[in-house]
């Protein structure tokens, strides 16, 4: 006979939430998502200016980066982050080898999300900036970059919320996230299915959130004229 004792929840709730600091738990995975997609959203512009560069050698180096950590496993990534580079004698904490790794691999996303932005404007944007007296560099920041980012934001908020699921991966170097502590509960209490639905439904909240706030940032800048704005 199957028993479902909800009363687990009650009793660890503030257990899957967690601690500030160190982190664990539920704030641990909000601090591991809030960071990765940051550092991602940095480093994704970086790389993607690299990935329309004219100069052929940093063309290559980004390409090779972006191929490379979209073409492997996430999981393999957090271990080569973790594990590989003990080899060396280079010794990371969990969190920080988690963050690392989360970031290395949203920032290649980011990049081609952010090089499709740009490359979705339209070129006579660009001659007509350049025809105002505008340089390249100025055309591109000042006209072309805060248009492609607009245009991204459906994008950038499949990745956001790609990045919040993956971050449940970090469990597997020790890292105390809320997937981790959901383990914890279940070896002591045996309630697997009630743990695990509870700790999805966390996931489901944070996800759904992040999806709001970044529609609402895509109605509040759309680009006039454009299919969606309003």
């Amino acid at each position: 006979m199957i028993y479902l004792d909800l009363s687990v929840i009650t009793k660890y709730f503030w257990f899957l939430i967690g601690d500030l600091w160190p982190p664990t738990g539920l704030i641990a995975t909000v601090i591991l998502a809030i960071s990765c997609i940051s550092l991602g959203f940095v480093g994704g512009i970086l790389i993607g200016l690299a990935r329309i560069s004219r100069n052929r050698l940093v063309y290559a180096l980004s390409t090779v980066y972006v191929e490379g950590f979209r073409g492997t496993p996430l999981l393999v990534q957090i271990f080569l982050i973790y594990f590989g580079i003990a080899s060396f004698g280079i010794f990371l904490d969990p969190f920080i080898a988690g963050i690392a790794a989360l970031s290395l691999n949203t920032a290649a996303y980011q990049a081609e999300i952010f090089r499709g932005g740009v490359q979705s404007i339209p070129k006579g944007q660009m001659e007509a900036a350049r025809s105002m007296g505008l340089s390249y560099n100025q055309a591109m920041f000042q006209v072309i970059i805060p248009q492609a980012l607009r245009n991204s934001l459906p994008a950038y908020t499949n990745e956001f919320i790609t990045m919040i699921k993956d971050t449940s991966l970090v469990f597997s170097i020790g890292v105390v996230e809320l997937v981790l502590r959901a383990r914890q509960v279940t070896a002591i209490t045996f309630q697997s299915f009630v743990v695990l639905a509870f700790i999805a439904w966390l996931f489901f909240l944070l996800t759904f959130s992040t999806s709001r706030i970044m529609r609402f940032v895509e109605r509040k800048y759309a680009i006039p004229g454009m299919m969606g704005s309003e």
